[in-house]
């Protein structure tokens, strides 16, 4: 018997994948290699996470969740720049993402830059164009995208951070500020914009936004233990890096063990947020639980 998470997921990334297919121009559409680039790194495979958190996050008020899609997608076009970008030789200098050759190595350097920015701009585009919710409700969800994604708390100022950090002595502050910024805070955003847009008002809004930020940053400690722990094949890309670049992580700062328990910690507190929504935050709950236990 299925759990009800799997059919969650059975259900909401084929209408995912369908909208990000309808929304993105076609690899024939001139120029073509900048769309084929695009369209390489977003159906290269991947979580989903990001779109699916969005989701559910609206599915806690509203059962019918066409209208949140395109919001949904425009959160993986921002995830899947992200990664091109974090790919690149400037960055991370990782040659294979997702089991396949990463964006600048399939298409070079230049394109790949280009193609992150052109899944970076699509996504305000798509957004800018929603009609289904008013426009005061759009307008909010694009500041908490453009938020969550820029340079003063937002996902460049978590690279920026990480970046400056390589090599350099670290203490909690430190990780946790790089971990909020680079990944939590479009994990938040996610589901919290999804939640707005399907009726979430304070207290709720604020409840969910605090599950948001606890798995976010989980999600990323688990990152970090899996690049230590897992093979290369197991995580579509290199593993072992963090260490060899002297990046600043939970394991280099903690260790394994101790990884690990703020892991759960960080899990139960997103639990115990989101549980006074009673049965409405199952699928919420084992996502959670999910992303704690996940290998890859």
């Amino acid at each position: 018997m299925k759990s009800e998470l799997s059919t969650f997921f059975d259900r909401v990334l084929p209408d995912v994948d369908a909208s990000l297919d309808n929304l993105l121009p076609s690899g024939t559409t001139p120029p073509e290699k900048i769309h084929q680039a695009m369209r390489y790194s977003v159906f290269a495979g991947g979580k989903r996470l990001r779109p699916a958190l969005c989701i559910a996050g609206f599915a806690l008020y509203e059962s019918n969740w066409t209208a949140v899609l395109p919001v949904a997608s425009a959160f993986e076009m921002i995830h899947t720049y992200s990664l091109i970008h974090d790919d690149l030789p400037a960055m991370d200098d990782d040659d294979f993402r997702r089991g396949l050759p990463s964006c600048h190595k399939k298409f070079g350097e230049a394109t790949a830059i280009l193609a992150g920015d052109a899944l970076l701009t699509l996504a305000f585009e798509v957004l800018a164009g929603i009609d289904a919710f008013p426009p005061e409700r759009t307008l909010r969800v694009i500041s908490m995208l453009a938020r969550a994604s820029g340079s003063e708390s937002g996902m460049i100022a978590g690279q920026v951070f990480d970046i400056e950090a390589e090599g350099s002595p670290i203490d909690r502050v430190d990780v946790e500020r790089i971990h909020r910024s680079k990944t939590a805070a479009i994990i938040t955003a996610a589901v919290t914009a999804g939640a707005f847009l399907g009726g979430a008002k304070e207290p709720e809004l604020g409840s969910v936004r605090v599950f948001g930020e606890r798995i976010g940053l989980a999600f990323q400690i688990v990152d970090d233990i899996l690049d230590e722990t897992a093979s290369s094949e197991t995580l579509g890309k290199t593993g072992g890096k963090d260490r060899d670049q002297a990046k600043a992580t939970y394991p280099a700062l903690h260790g394994l063990e101790r990884s690990r328990a703020i892991v759960r910690e960080l899990t139960e507190q997103a639990r115990a947020a989101i549980r006074p929504l009673g049965t409405r935050s199952e699928v919420l709950l084992s996502i959670a639980d999910y992303l704690e236990t996940r290998s890859h």
